[in-house]
This record gives structure tokens, C-alpha cells and sequence, in this order.
């Protein structure tokens, strides 16, 4: 049985992720920080169902809390096979108006947690030389975004990590890949007007924004396929075609 620790599983992708992975028999430990409530209900769910699914509550923007959660984890299960870094937060804000403590919240939520979860993590996939690591980036971080400068450079960093990360350590049999989702229909982009939306939506050759079932096909992808590392994937209707 395979045991999946993801960052960020209260709500959204993170959610979404979760359900699907403990319902195909998956062990999964379903991290959170603030949002507590829907973290319960998320267990409640599935456990009613006989899902395999504990939940942790850990700020993983912070080194000693992101490596608790991992050790706790692994003294749990033993090792973790998948692991899936999720956690984020977005902000739309004019450059010129972003506050130092803004952007150090932005870089160390979005990017900082993603290099102190992983580095825990990954000792013990090199020796067991195999593993999978999934780091959900953005659109924004392929190609920028107006007035959320922060959040595409946190988002484009989680790309220049997933690319080199891939090549040291595809020699341990550990595939490292990327998923930089286009406009997907979750809480974190409710902020939209729906003429904001409209007018994203005409832009997008598909003629839709994405939901949560889009990334979740593109996570069991890169569970089940042994031979992609090193990829951006971005599930964007055509948004952006690179």
C-alpha cells in the first residue's frame, strides 16, 4: 500500500487530491494549517467510508513544523512513497503596494515550503532508491501575472526546483515532476467577478476554466507513469500552449 503525505489538503486541489488517492487504497496524510474544519470534515468523510486518511496540522512555511510533520509521518508508516507539495496561498496586489512581510509570507508559504517538506522527505526515498514527488506550481509561474508579481515568482521558483531536483536524483530512481494548473475552479480564485471570469473564459480555446477532476487525472498520471521526470504539465485548456 502505497502512503502519500500532501501539503495543503484541506481544501481545493489539495482536497481533491486527497479524496481520490485514499479512495484508490492509498494510506494518505492529509496536512493543513488554518483551515481546520474543513481538515476534520475531509477525515470524516472518508473514514465513514472505510478510506484510509489521517490529518496533521502543521505549518509547513516553517522548517521545524514542515519537518515534524514529515518525521511524524514517517514514524507512522515508515517511509512515504508520494509526496504531493500543495500548500499555497495567492494574493492579487499591485507591486508597487506589496509589503515585505506580504512577500515573505508569499515566497515562504508557496516556495520556502516546498524546499523544507521535500528535504525531509527525501533521504529516505534515495535509499530505498524510489519515490514520487508532485509540486502543484501555476500558469502564472510559466508566464507571470499582473499585479501578483510575488506569486509568480514563488510559483515560477517551484519550477526551477521540480527541473533540477529531477536530474540529481533520477540516478535514485525518483521521478520529480511539476502540474502549473490554468484558472481552476476552487475557493482560492472565488475572488473573480464573473465578469473577470467571463472574459478569462473567452481567452481559454476550450471555453471553460478547469476543475479540481483535471488536475486530480494528471496527478495518477505522474503516480503511475515510471518513466516522466523533470515535466511541467499544465492542464490550462489551451490557455497557454508552450
Amino acid at each position: 500500500m502505497k502512503k502519500v503525505l500532501i501539503t495543503g489538503a484541506s481544501r481545493g486541489i489539495g482536497n481533491a487530491i486527497a479524496k481520490e488517492l485514499a479512495q484508490k487504497g492509498y494510506l494518505v496524510m492529509a496536512n493543513y494549517n488554518h483551515s481546520e474544519k474543513e481538515a476534520l470534515y475531509l477525515q470524516k468523510e472518508l473514514q465513514e467510508k472505510g478510506y484510509p486518511i489521517q490529518i496533521k496540522k502543521a505549518d509547513v512555511s516553517k522548517p521545524k513544523e514542515a519537518e515534524e510533520l514529515v518525521k511524524e509521518t514517517m514514524d507512522k508508516w515508515g517511509n512515504i512513497d508520494i509526496l504531493i507539495n500543495n500548500a499555497g496561498i495567492s494574493q492579487i496586489k499591485l507591486f508597487t503596494d506589496i509589503t515585505v512581510e506580504e512577500w515573505n509570507n508569499m515566497i515562504n508559504t508557496n516556495m520556502n515550503s516546498l524546499f523544507y517538506v521535500t528535504k525531509s522527505v527525501l533521504p529516505k526515498m534515495i535509499q530505498q532508491k524510489q519515490g514520487c514527488i508532485i509540486n502543484i506550481s501555476s500558469i502564472w509561474g510559466m508566464t507571470g501575472a499582473s499585479c501578483e508579481v510575488h506569486y509568480s515568482t514563488a510559483k515560477a521558483g517551484m519550477i526551477g526546483f521540480t527541473k533540477a531536483l529531477a536530474k540529481e536524483v533520477a540516478p535514485s530512481q525518483i521521478r520529480v515532476n511539476c502540474i502549473a494548473p490554468g484558472i481552476i475552479d476552487t475557493q482560492m480564485n472565488q475572488e473573480l467577478t464573473e465578469q473577470e471570469r467571463g472574459e478569462i473564459v473567452e481567452q481559454i480555446p476550450l471555453g471553460r476554466v478547469g476543475n479540481v477532476i483535471d488536475i486530480v487525472k494528471c496527478v495518477n498520471w505522474l503516480i503511475e507513469d515510471n518513466y516522466t521526470t523533470g515535466q511541467i504539465i499544465s492542464p490550462n485548456g489551451g490557455w497557454v500552449i508552450s
